[in-house]
């Protein structure tokens, strides 16, 4: 669900524009998840956090989504999913700057290292070719993902998950609508296409963010990224097999680095639970 967006991503943008492609993707997914968050009050709570939930929707989707269509025009879905794995790493980072006191343990500080020479061995040797913009704009889509739940987690705990993705979709899809409009395509595109871009709204939008947000109700929010890592793998993969996508040595080893680093940056210190009195004390005859 959470690694396929770009190879249907690189499919859509064979048939429509950049702007055509985010405005569907964000009205079908806010059409879908409109009827979940409407409920009484949820307007006056949007309406207290308006700022924020602005910030939230241009970091993670308004921003983002653009410069990830328009980089796939220029690069292979694969490549796109492994720049998207440095999230946690930038997340870290991120965190760091902005008040994170939790000590910078030596496998986390280690991890950083990896993850960042996993990108950069991906990235580098297209920073001086025609596709260098579309690298540019995929680290700017991690940052964007990267400091958008830190806007989510200090500011809007108050609204619900499935509240602020409508919310936010639905400024997205009014964003995009004029652009959209005035790059319409004359002719039906392809079927490929609008499956595509009906995948991307039900499947990878409304879909993704329900099945998201039930995943941190059962296991958490720090476990639940734990699919962060499983993106790269299915992205390569799905290029891979059927977009006939490289499958080149310099992939497999930035995948392995990313991976690696992405989940030494973001683990943490287990701390052993105290062991009760009563269990310590002699059983009773």
């Amino acid at each position: 669900m959470w690694g396929v967006p770009y190879l249907m991503i690189k499919v859509a943008v064979q048939g429509v524009s950049v702007p055509v492609l985010v405005f569907a993707r964000t009205a079908i997914g806010a059409l879908v998840l409109l009827p979940l968050a409407v409920r009484p009050g949820t307007l006056a709570l949007l309406r207290r956090h308006w700022l924020p939930v602005l910030g939230f929707a241009g970091l993670e989707i308004i921003g983002p989504w653009w410069l990830l269509s328009d980089a796939e025009r220029h690069i292979t879905s694969s490549m796109t999913g492994l720049l998207i794995a440095a999230v946690p790493i930038i997340a870290v980072v991120l965190a760091r700057l902005f008040g994170d006191t939790e000590r910078l343990r030596p496998a986390r500080l280690a991890g950083l290292l990896i993850g960042l020479a996993g990108v950069a061995l991906l990235a580098l040797p297209h920073l001086g070719g025609g596709t260098g913009w579309a690298v540019l704009e995929m680290l700017g889509v991690a940052v964007g993902y990267a400091a958008a739940p830190l806007i989510a987690g200090r500011w809007l705990t108050a609204v619900s998950g499935v509240q602020l993705t409508a919310a936010s979709l639905s400024v997205a899809a009014l964003v995009y609508l004029v652009p959209a409009l005035l790059t319409w395509p004359a002719a039906m595109p392809s079927g490929p296409v609008l499956a595509s871009l009906a995948g991307l709204g039900l499947v990878c939008t409304a879909l993704a963010f329900v099945v998201f947000f039930a995943l941190i109700r059962e296991v958490g929010g720090t476990r639940a990224v734990v699919f962060t890592y499983v993106n790269p793998a299915v992205a390569v993969t799905a290029g891979v097999l059927v977009l006939d996508e490289p499958l080149t040595p310099a992939i497999l080893g930035a995948f392995g680095l990313i991976l690696l680093g992405s989940v030494l940056a973001t683990g943490r210190r287990v701390t052993p639970r105290p062991v009760p009195a009563a269990a310590l004390a002699p059983e009773r005859a």
